[in-house]
Order: C-alpha cells, then structure tokens, then sequence
C-alpha cells in the first residue's frame, strides 16, 4: 500500500474512532463476503463494520486518543464502529456469533473504556434504548391513567367522605361545649322583665301629658262659673 493510501487509511479511522460512542472488535476468519454483508445489514445504518489492518489502526487508534487496544489488534480484524445504541448494536453482533461460530469477539471500548468479550456479551443482554423509553412510556401513561380514574371518581363517593368525617367529629366534640339547661331557662326567664324595664319609661311618657291636660282645663272651668 502506498504511503498516501496507508494515510488516508488511518485518516479515515481516526475519524471513525472519534465519531463512534463504541466499537467491537471483532476476529472474522472463515466467513465468507455474502455473510460479512448480512453482519452488516444486521448492524444498521448506525453502525459501520469494516475489515481493517491492525498496523495501521494501532495508529490510528493512538491519534484518536485511544489507549489499551493494542493487545486486541491480532489476527484478521473488522471492527465494527457504532454511532447509535450501543446495546442493539452489541446484541447484533452476539446474535450473529452464535449464529455463526467463526465471527469471534474480541473486545471493545465504550465511552473510553476498554471491554473484554464478556463484557461485551453482557452488554447484549441489556434492553436496549427503544425497549427501555416504550417501559418508561408505559410507566408514566399508567401513572397519568391512575391519577385521572382520581379526579373522575363519582361526587357521591366524596360527599360520602365528607359526612362520615364531620360523623366523626361531632362524635368526638365533649358534651360539656353544649350549655346548661339551668342557664337556658335563666335566659328564658330573665328575657321578660328586661323587656318590662325597657317599657317602663313609655307607659310614663304617655301619662304625663294627660295630667298636664287635666291642670290646664281647671282654670278654664272656674273661669266659666264666675263669669
């Protein structure tokens, strides 16, 4: 390969290193080109699989800031660079490895990290984005249709509620709050003779002017015999 060809090799895998959340590495011996396109039809648009040359992705590798993935870079290696879910991807690749023994996983890295086989075998058994946002989806619609079989409950159910709380309340009140019956008709009794102290006064008022009426007309009816 030339030099500018083994350049614009390790350009391009830098690249796919850095624009990838995951990668998995991958030994694909034995398989043939039409199951190497079935892989990759598999994978989705989100995943690029591609066959590489461990030279020159140790340098590229080493470009993208990639460390510890030296030791995988053995033997015939496609990687499979992953820009979506993770874990669709992953449970992709493992899928087709137990369909076809001869695709052997080797490792991979996440976010940084390095993952063994395991780990990424692991991964697979993850749900997946899509199963996790419909559970939570389902989740919060449950919870909203709870809270409006609340607010839809009939009013008699609430007005039911209510009587039985002020039951209880008037159960509970202390008999000493009501009043006496002995102050009651101490009331009762008393009521009158203030309504005939305040009468009183009327009765007077009235009678005064007929008094002043009789010492008036006196003098008017001596006058009359005299004359």
């Amino acid at each position: 390969m030339a030099r500018a060809d083994k350049a614009a090799a390790v350009a391009e895998i830098t690249e796919e290193f850095r624009a990838s959340n995951a990668a998995v590495l991958t030994e694909y011996r034995g398989l043939t080109v039409g199951q190497l396109k079935q892989l990759r039809r598999s994978l989705g648009e989100d995943t690029t699989y591609a066959v590489v040359k461990n030279t020159l992705t140790k340098i590229a590798a080493k470009d993208a800031g990639v460390v510890g993935f030296d030791d995988l870079l053995v033997g015939p290696t496609a990687i499979a660079f992953i820009k979506g879910d993770a874990v669709a991807a992953a449970k992709g690749i493992d899928t087709f490895a137990k369909e076809n023994p001869l695709l052997v996983i080797k490792g991979g890295i996440m976010d940084g990290k390095i993952l063994t086989a395991d780990d990424i075998k692991k991964l697979a058994k993850l749900e997946s984005r899509e199963v996790l946002l419909s559970r939570i989806a389902g989740a919060a619609n449950a919870t909203l249709a709870k809270a409006a079989a609340l607010f839809q409950a009939p009013l008699s159910q609430a007005a039911r509620t209510i009587a039985a709380l002020e039951a209880k309340v008037a159960s509970e009140t202390p008999a000493a709050a009501a009043p006496a019956p002995a102050a009651v008709e101490e009331v009762v009794t008393e009521a009158p003779a203030e309504e005939a102290v305040a009468e009183a006064p009327q009765e007077e008022a009235v009678e005064a002017p007929a008094e002043a009426v009789e010492a008036e007309a006196a003098p008017a009816a001596e006058e009359s015999t005299e004359g």
